[in-house]
């Protein structure tokens, strides 16, 4: 056999391996998220990496001046025991078509990707002395979001943002909307070590998921796409000011 053909046959052999590694992985998502419609995942995947975070954080700071708490606050609740409100003012803050697109705003992506682009001109102009700030904005809906968090890392790649597209589409396959949502909010960070609506809820309100206020739920969901941010910040003006908007809102909310 030619050296040639030996590297030819090797190829083969690697590609061979990748494919069936590949589908093996798929096999393993399309099982797992099939198990969800049963039963409640014990933690996602980004749980596990914050909880791995602040543990590395712990041993090196102490860990009492800075309130870390571990393991993470978390408390299974189902739908019937989270708040309405909360329901509608995540879906309204978050995806305000969630009940009916197939898990992905095609069209957000796009403005989205336009924006970024355009912001990414920015940050070059503000590496040779502008100052004017950049944001970067992201187009992922509350499937998305609880496909990343179930089984993804941080990483932003378009590898990564694949199979989040590939995880997303079996979720809302194999998933009815309102297991959707129970599971984002049942696992959707809200702070540091604070997961789920139902730790958020006893957190900042000392109060259950089911009993919160409409206005305690808009504040909730402004919180969303920043956290920790806002967990060291609970007196902004912008989010007394933004939950006020998505108290107005979630009336018009169509829940699944």
């Amino acid at each position: 056999m030619s050296v040639k053909q030996s590297i030819l046959n090797s190829c083969k052999a690697y590609m061979l391996y990748v494919c069936i590694a590949f589908i093996g992985l798929q096999l393993y998502f399309f099982l797992r998220i099939a198990s969800f419609a049963y039963i409640n995942p014990a933690s996602t995947s980004f749980e596990r990496s914050e909880a791995w975070r602040i543990a590395n954080l712990r041993s090196q700071i102490n860990a009492t001046t800075l309130n870390i708490r571990l393991p993470w606050l978390q408390e299974w609740r189902a739908n019937q025991f989270i708040s309405t409100n909360l329901k509608r003012a995540v879906i309204v803050s978050e995806d305000d078509i969630f009940t009916t697109h197939y898990g992905v705003q095609w069209d957000a992506i796009e403005r989205a990707w336009n924006h970024n682009a355009k912001a990414e001109e920015q940050a070059q102009i503000r590496a040779k002395g502008s100052k004017k700030n950049v944001k970067i904005v992201g187009a992922s809906t509350i499937t998305q979001q609880l496909a990343k968090n179930l089984f993804l890392s941080k990483e932003r790649n378009l590898l990564r943002k694949g199979q989040e597209l590939l995880i997303t589409l079996e979720l809302e396959t194999l998933l009815s909307k309102s297991r959707i949502l129970e599971l984002y909010l049942n696992h959707v960070e809200w702070g540091l070590g604070v997961f789920g609506a139902e730790a958020a809820s006893r957190h900042y309100f000392s109060n259950s998921a089911a009993l919160l206020t409409p206005n305690q739920c808009a504040r909730l969901a402004v919180m969303l796409p920043r956290p920790k941010y806002f967990e060291r910040n609970l007196g902004s003006t912008y989010l007394a000011e933004r939950a006020d908007v998505i108290e107005a809102r979630m009336y018009s909310a169509r829940l699944p």
